[in-house]
């Protein structure tokens, strides 16, 4: 919702504090009668990016839009770096606090240099909070199916947000101005802060001094498996991400569409995207082995219903390409996001701080560039051709997916024995902890056993795994 609200604010609101245009300030009284192509002061929803206003205006605007995701991206890498040592919970709290700060400050911003600052800091604080939100739900819910449905809810309660967030921030700035929907999303987050303190207090778990050292995030950014799923999270939210600046204007220019159909165009999206995480959520439970199959059809999906909207002539067709497009997000997000905790499971240490990063920082360029670049391709190339390439980029990738299709063969037990080659101690103390982990499988010894018959079979079933795995480690 924080960043999606702005939407039908700030684009008013910088234009009245400049003493521009028709716009009128957020204390005017709402329902006015003044000139306009909406016949009000003010629309619920104007567009990202106002005809009327100038050049260097129209930038500040886009720049401010992009400003969260900036900052989210460039800081992505340290946040999971410091969530895979100190737990999830605490930098959950921490990133909520930010955001309550920040939304509240963004509230009562007065110039463009402290909306920009406050919109930055939304973006540091969702760096933490989003992974470390994500991150917690996969390493609570460990197994499948209960992964999927986990991060299917968050995946709806996201896009819920995202899509609900418009028609929210522009009814309020409306009727009550514009402070009020920023304060109330800033009272959301004090109260998730609290809900958090009472659920899982982060000084009060033992669980971090239990968690191995997560493998760094720069290591599993060249994994090519993770990387495979992190392009397609990125290149599956760029149509959504470089719609939402330019989508406005083009349906004016085209279909001459009013205020109300430009507010409403993607509101009717958020079903069939709830649609696809709940197909997707039981297709994975009935068939897990096919969760790359499940985001190559999203991705194709995708491609399709992009290439379908510059062909739309009227406001109730273009709602069906749109649909399209946040169903296919559905499938690719629902199928892959639980993809990338397995692949830690099986391929390094099941600490999921980092690779949830992965995937933020994936968002985070999509929705970066989107504000800023999307305009200018409009501009330069048209939106036929930005709406063509953006659905030729979806269905030229939907193959690469094919890269996952025997990840669900992996077993955990091999990767933790590459993860011993790879990193620490050498010769006696791998054995051990290869002893240790085989030991856990096995039932327990008899309770009379004598220390010394223990110790004897403890030496020979470390003989056992040395004569085992001479070939693949060196021993002291």
């Amino acid at each position: 919702m924080l960043y999606m609200v702005i939407v039908p604010i700030i684009p008013d609101y910088i234009a009245a504090m400049r003493g521009g245009g028709n716009a009128a300030g957020p204390s005017a009284p709402a329902g006015g009668n003044e000139s306009g192509s909406g016949g009000g002061n003010r629309s619920l929803l104007p567009a990202r990016y106002p005809p009327a206003t100038g050049g260097n205006e129209d930038v500040q605007i886009g720049v401010l839009f992009a400003s969260k995701a900036m900052l989210q991206l460039l800081v992505n890498p340290l946040s999971g770096t410091l969530i895979d040592r100190v737990g999830y919970e605490a930098p959950l709290l921490a990133g909520l606090a930010v955001m309550f700060l920040s939304t509240a400050t963004f509230a009562f911003a007065e110039n463009y240099a402290t909306l920009f600052a406050a919109r930055s800091l939304q973006g540091l604080g969702s760096a933490f909070a989003d992974t470390a939100g994500i991150a917690l739900i996969a390493d609570r819910y460990a197994e499948e199916p209960a992964r999927s449905r986990a991060l299917g809810t968050a995946l709806a309660c996201i896009s819920f947000g995202s899509l609900a967030a418009p028609p929210f921030g522009g009814v309020l700035y409306e009727f009550a101005g514009k402070r009020v929907p920023f304060l109330v999303l800033a009272c959301v987050c004090l109260l998730d802060g609290l809900l958090l303190l009472a659920l899982a207090p982060p000084c009060a778990t033992g669980a971090r001094a239990n968690m191995p050292v997560g493998t760094p995030i720069h290591r599993l950014m060249i994994d090519p498996y993770i990387a495979v799923v992190a392009g397609a999270l990125a290149t599956c939210n760029i149509p959504l991400a470089f719609l939402e600046p330019t989508i406005a204007n083009w349906m004016k220019e085209s279909m001459g569409a009013s205020e109300w159909e430009v507010g409403l165009t993607w509101l009717p999206a958020f079903f069939p995207h709830v649609l696809g995480v709940y197909v997707t959520v039981r297709l994975a439970a009935a068939y897990p082995h096919l969760q790359w199959f499940y985001g190559a059809l999203g991705m194709a999906i995708i491609g399709a219903s992009s290439c379908l909207v510059p062909a739309c002539k009227n406001f109730g067709q273009v709602i069906i390409p749109l649909c399209g497009i946040c169903f296919g997000i559905a499938l690719v997000d629902t199928a892959l996001l639980p993809t990338l905790a397995f692949l830690v499971d099986v391929r390094h240490v099941s600490v999921y701080g980092s690779v949830y990063a992965i995937a933020d920082i994936s968002y985070s360029v999509a929705y970066a560039l989107g504000p800023i670049v999307a305009g200018q391709i409009v501009h330069t190339m048209g939106f036929a051709q930005l709406n063509l390439g953006m659905g030729l980029a979806n269905v030229l990738y939907a193959p690469v997916l094919l890269f996952l299709k025997n990840v669900c063969q992996m077993k955990p037990s091999h990767s933790e024995r590459n993860i011993l080659l790879e990193e620490g101690p050498k010769g006696l103390y791998d054995t051990i902890k290869m002893e240790e982990r085989k030991g856990m499988g096995k039932s327990l010894r008899p309770v009379g056993e004598t220390e010394g018959n223990g110790m004897d079979s403890y030496r020979r079933d470390l003989t056992e795994v040395s004569e085992e795995d001479s070939s693949d480690y060196e021993y002291s």
